[in-house]
């Protein structure tokens, strides 16, 4: 029984063989029966060396040298205005002269007590020289001066805060104040900034640390502006990375006497890192960005059986994809640092439709953007 059982299996699994085995020779039929793919239509470029002037780009909001939004220290009704809005002023002017009767006549009251004070202590004195007082009360006419002066002193601080001055040189900003209103201490009075030079404050990535020095050119514009180019310095590097970020803050310094440039604006600015070098660059739509790395496909000729679409007498191009190292971008255009050459062809659209050996038709009716300097098409 046991071997007419052994026999029957051994049959069964012979027979399973057999039956994988055609069906593996039938697969193999279709796949060499299978239509083999046409030429895939791509744009392309040739690789070519450009001169290229290494640069960190970046945006950037424009600061004050010096800001302040000018507030009331005290209390009180506002008995005149003494500036226009929009007005420049100089350090000290006047702006905001608040009522200050009663704070006046409280100096002057201490004024006049510590002139009499003066007055006793002085007398007190010869009077000590000829022996007619004692020591002890020129000592207390001396302290009495003192804390009267103190006093008149402090009666004289309270009333120059009735006027509210200028801090610094600057333009001041737009204000609702009026003769007749009454202001709390902090209340806002008016803006005042100095508009030249400015500053221009932005972040970079901690690894860009060894390529920025003070005194580096920094070229800046802004969209009010767009067909001007501001020129200024690197002034201050930060010397704290921001632990959240890890980012850089970074400031710069622009001449602006014509107050063209506002703090708050947005703006773009370019680092000048050195002198111009040649890459080889290409369009950003060339690049397939994947987590292993950045490739592109190199468009080859090879001998063999001309694909359907090509002219005959014409070796075969197929796309082969490479791996390439990107640089920094400019406009439509990056650098590659590593991975080509110059003068190989380059699929610049079209890729998605391409895998290894894939055969290529060029078409370059229609390529893609590849401008350093792109412009707006819409005004």
């Amino acid at each position: 029984m046991t071997k007419r059982m052994l026999i029957m299996l051994g049959c069964i699994l012979v027979l399973i063989a057999g039956l994988a085995f055609g069906f593996y020779l039938h697969i193999q039929k279709l796949i060499a029966s299978a239509p083999k793919p046409g030429a895939q239509t791509v744009t392309s470029l040739m690789v070519t060396p450009v001169e290229w002037k290494p640069q960190i780009s970046s945006i950037a909001n424009l600061a004050p040298v010096k800001g302040v939004e000018l507030s009331s220290e005290v209390s009180g009704l506002v008995k005149e205005v003494l500036f226009k809005s929009g007005q420049l002023v100089k350090v000290g002017d006047a702006l905001i002269q608040l009522n200050a009767e009663s704070e006046l006549a409280q100096y002057n009251a201490a004024q006049a007590s510590a002139d009499l004070a003066d007055i006793v202590y002085q007398r007190d004195k010869a009077q000590l020289a000829a022996q007619g007082i004692s020591q002890a009360q020129v000592d207390f006419d001396l302290a009495d001066l003192k804390i009267k002066r103190a006093q008149a002193a402090l009666q004289k601080a309270n009333l120059e805060k009735k006027t509210i001055k200028a801090p610094f040189n600057g333009k001041l900003g737009i204000t609702a104040i009026v003769a007749g209103q009454y202001l709390n201490p902090g209340d806002k009075v008016v803006t005042l900034q100095t508009l030249n030079p400015i500053f221009a404050d932005f972040f970079q990535p901690q690894q860009k640390i060894s390529q920025l020095r003070i005194g580096q050119t920094i070229e800046l514009s802004v969209d009010a502006y767009p067909a001007q180019k501001m020129i200024g310095k690197l002034t201050t590097i930060n010397p704290k990375v921001d632990s959240n970020s890890r980012n850089i803050q970074i400031q710069a310094t622009f001449d602006n006497p014509r107050g063209e440039l506002l703090p708050g604006m947005y703006a773009k600015v370019n680092v000048t890192l050195g002198e111009a070098q040649q890459f080889l660059t290409l369009p950003q739509t060339a690049i397939t960005y994947n987590p292993y790395g950045s490739t592109v496909f190199v468009i080859e000729e090879e001998e063999g059986k001309t694909p359907e679409g090509t002219p005959d007498g014409k070796k075969q191009k197929v796309a082969k994809q490479v791996f390439v190292t990107t640089g920094d971008s400019r406009g439509d255009q990056v650098a590659i640092l590593k991975g080509l050459k110059a003068g190989q062809e380059v699929v610049t659209s079209g890729q998605l439709k391409l895998k290894n050996g894939t055969p290529v038709l060029i078409d370059n009716t229609t390529i893609p953007n590849n401008n350093p300097n792109p412009k707006p098409q819409e005004h």
